[in-house]
């Protein structure tokens, strides 16, 4: 079967779980990775003739499971197994980095053949085959970094941001520099100065669809080593040798033949922030910085202690005459002066900087400062006459520590900035004549007030009443859909300028609306209904359309070309609606593909529309991943659920009766304490020995009663009705009774609906299975988060219209009669009292 990336991340994390104690995260990462790209390449490529990976006899991952348990496991996996892959595909200094015979990390004797073997049992899930499954430009190993980046960047303590660009700023940079499949191909150039992981380099290459030549560079050794595995598992293992390790400032390593540094169509870069030693390698025995690539002839020489320009200047150098690239830097390159100064209005003046994309802050690990892309075109340089502007800095969700671009964040970013939108507050054209009236800085801020209105209270209506009529205008996006029903709200006040809202007056619609029916007047307006219909007809249509194609979905299918078509689809629907966001619903569908459809259409891809109803052994439950049994009960069964429900609510009744009787006995005199184990509880046993121990009483024995009064219980007798305690355990003994009989009947009812599904299960038609998954799973989850989305529109209107009418609804004058009825009334009573 397909691997599900939710199975992957649990393997990555149980294996860190493994190694966690032994060393910091950023080390155990490099031994988890190292195995995965073992046990991928074996699956991939063992024995396949012309492979672009060799598999070495005899050093395979099975070959590594044969090690299990020896003495020697740490020191063979190092010689049998990583050396003779690397000595095969020239992979020395890559897959060797981590020493997996290293007693300081791993432990010694006994503790590290323990370890090992349980980190390559990890491995052996047969959840974890590889063999069937092909990246398809689907960053297993880039995610599968990502998350363990995610989950432990922040235990280790040491800065990550200068390592990992976050997967959902790499797919903006990416789809801004305008590369696509129309103008790529085989010797179209990427590159990226400091390449961390790769990761930034493989998503433009995502953008191609086509195989194009990337090129990376990066300082840190392992790295450069995870770099060249994820090129690896992209297939794009040509690449690995131009993944280079070394300082790229200092050293670069990617040369013409005249000792020039190397020029590329496209170059992407997240270099470290503020990096202070940028200079080392340059620097003259006079202090002076030496250049001999010529990076900063012309534009200026970066401050000392930090290179962000220098970054910038390297790569805009490294471009073809027509190349383009975006580069992560803080915000402190738009705005910063003396040498910065200098050299941002150079690049300015020459037309490099396309555009400028300010970002949330807190999104890169080991920095919360926020940072931009710059985005730099040199093809057009000449008759730039103006940068474009985006503050993207308010789109972003919670997630953990950090912050992270939603689906719909991303999307807006790219349409905005390649289509030139201008949108109040978020984007704009920015002319160089006004950058330069502003000596060259470039600090978003000056040129777009992305502030919120503040919400001013009005001292006249607090004064007087009534409400604004600004307030009621600022709502004008709605007044736009619903034009009628701001009359249907609100009436004139006396003064001008204010409104009331309709309190007890009969409208012309019969619909009374006192402040507190606000929402059912709203949601029962005919242009709301209306709306909501067009809503619904709006995605009944992008569904009917997309159900035919989703149903035809087989065997080799690329599930990343049917999600972009469907979200595409979705986002070209709801363009034309207003009040509605159409990147609202894109993220809708998107998470539903992130969480449950994406694994779905995976599986379909590799095994088809395949509904094995197998037992799950960690749930002890039958269940089938691509339909499950919920969706073959709702259709076919839905009578036996009904009758399991019921008998479920007739159960925990029963099971609330009995609580509640036991829980009034509690006390110092406690009726049940005899019958309750150490923890507290009623046992069926208990009860019973005790029943028959007052029964074998003498019948003119006095009978023990409970210390406090009892209350009567559904028909349950108490001391008040001169009942006595036999007869309330033999009460609560009907009780238990009564329930495991519904216990037995519930089981058996389960049992029963169980076997139907075993046996619907296989007969089931492909049809059948087609029209359950699509229709009655993915599209009905889909027009839930729809719906869900309207129902969210409407009530941020109710919420608004009440807290204005609540803001205002008591002026000063009424406060002022109230307080004073309220001292009469207070003096009066002094009065009555003698008091004067």
């Amino acid at each position: 079967m397909a691997i599900k990336k939710s199975e992957l991340y649990s393997s990555i994390w149980q294996s860190c779980d493994e190694l966690r104690g032994g060393m910091d995260a950023s080390q155990y990462k490099d031994y988890v990775l190292v195995i995965l790209f073992i046990k991928y390449i074996s699956d991939k490529y063992a024995g396949v003739p012309y492979a672009p990976i060799t598999v070495p006899k005899g050093a395979s991952f099975k070959d590594m499971v044969a090690l299990k348990g020896k003495p020697t496991i740490g020191d063979d996996i190092n010689k049998k197994i990583i050396a003779k892959i690397a000595g095969a595909n020239k992979l020395t200094g890559t897959i060797d980095v981590a020493n997996f015979n290293d007693p300081e990390k791993l432990g010694s004797g006994k503790d590290m053949v323990d370890k090992l073997t349980k980190l390559i049992a990890i491995f052996e899930s047969p959840s974890l085959d590889f063999s069937k499954n092909r990246a398809e430009g689907d960053d297993l190993l880039g995610d599968a970094y990502e998350f363990l980046m995610k989950n432990f960047a922040t235990q280790s303590g040491k800065s990550k941001g200068q390592f990992y660009t976050p997967a959902e700023v790499s797919r903006v940079m990416a789809k801004v520099i305008g590369i696509n499949p129309k103008i790529t191909n085989a010797q179209t150039t990427v590159y990226d100065p400091t390449c961390g992981s790769a990761s930034l380099l493989l998503k433009v290459s995502d953008e191609t669809d086509k195989n194009i030549s990337l090129f990376g560079q990066e300082m840190d050794v392992a790295t450069a080593a995870l770099a060249r595995m994820n090129m690896v598992l992209h297939n794009h293992a040509s690449d690995i040798q131009t993944i280079k390790q070394g300082n790229t400032l200092a050293t670069p390593l990617f040369l013409d033949e005249h000792n020039r540094l190397k020029t590329f169509d496209f170059a992407v870069a997240n270099p470290p922030f503020s990096y202070k030693s940028w200079s080392n390698g340059l620097t003259a025995q006079d202090g002076s910085i030496s250049d001999p690539y010529k990076r900063f002839d012309g534009y200026g020489i970066p401050p000392n202690k930090n290179g962000d320009f220098a970054f910038l200047l390297h790569i805009i150098r490294s471009l073809k005459s027509k190349g383009k690239g975006a580069c992560i830097l803080p915000h402190g390159v738009l705005f910063r002066g003396n040498a910065e100064a200098e050299i941002r209005k150079n690049i300015i003046q020459r037309g490099y900087i396309k555009g400028i994309i300010g970002l949330p802050a807190n999104l890169f690990f080991g920095t919360g400062i926020p940072a931009c892309i710059i985005v730099i075109d040199k093809e057009n340089a000449d008759n730039r006459k103006a940068v474009f502007m985006i503050d993207a800095s308010k789109g972003f969700i919670k997630d953990g520590n950090k912050n992270r671009l939603r689906y719909q964040d991303i999307h807006k970013i790219v349409d905005v900035f390649n289509n030139k939108i201008e949108i109040l507050k978020y984007s704009r054209i920015v002319p160089v004549v006004e950058i330069e009236k502003n000596e060259f800085n470039l600090n978003i801020p000056r040129y777009i007030d992305s502030s919120e209105p503040e919400d001013i209270q009005d001292i006249e209506a607090h004064l007087k009443g009534g409400i604004p009529n600004s307030n009621i205008e600022a709502l004008q996006n709605y007044w736009n859909v619903y034009p009628t029903l701001k009359q249907e709200l609100f009436e004139p006040s006396v003064r001008s300028g204010y409104s009331n809202l309709k309190n007890g007056t009969v409208t012309p619609s019969e619909v009374e609306v006192p402040k507190r029916n606000i929402k059912e007047v709203i949601f029962s307006h005919p242009e709301f209904i209306s709306y909501r219909e067009q809503v619904d007809n709006v995605f009944n249509t992008w569904k009917k359309k997309n159900k035919t194609i989703l149903k035809n979905l087989a065997i080799g299918d690329k599930p990343k070309l049917i999600i972009r078509n469907l979200s595409e689809g979705i986002l070209k629907s709801f363009t034309d609606l207003r009040l509605i966001d159409k990147y609202d619903i894109y993220q809708h569908l998107m998470e539903y593909w992130a969480s449950v459809m994406q694994d779905d259409i995976y599986l379909i891809s590799i095994d088809g529309w395949k509904t094995d109803f197998i037992y799950d052994e960690k749930k002890k439950e039958y269940e089938c991943d691509l339909l499950p049994k919920q969706y073959v009960i709702n259709r076919y069964f839905i009578i036996e659920k009904e009758e399991i429900e019921n008998l479920e609510s007739e159960r925990e009744a029963l099971a609330s009766q009995m609580e509640e009787m036991i829980e009034e006995q509690s006390g110092e005199d406690d009726l049940f304490a005899e019958v309750k184990t150490d923890k507290g509880k009623v046992t069926k046993a208990r009860l019973q020995k005790r029943i028959k121990e007052l029964e074998k009483e003498e019948l003119n024995e006095p009978i023990r009663k409970a210390a406090e009064p009892k209350v009567a219980y559904k028909g349950i007798a108490t001391e008040e009705d001169g009942k006595d305690e036999l007869s309330i355990l033999k009460s609560l003994l009907e009780l238990i009774e009564k329930e495991a009989v519904l216990k037995r009947k519930i089981k058996e009812a389960e049992e029963k609906l169980l076997e139907l599904l075993k046996k619907k299960y296989k007969a089931l038609t492909e049809t059948e299975i087609k029209d359950l998954v699509v229709t009655d799973k993915w599209m009905t989850a889909i027009g839930n988060d729809v719906k869900s989305d309207m129902d969210r529109i409407s009530q941020r209107l109710t919420q608004r219209i009440k807290e204005l009418a609540e803001r205002y609804q008591t002026p000063l004058p009424k406060l002022k009669n109230e307080v004073e009825e309220l001292e009469k009334k207070v003096n009066a009573h002094i009065q009555k009292m003698g008091f004067k």
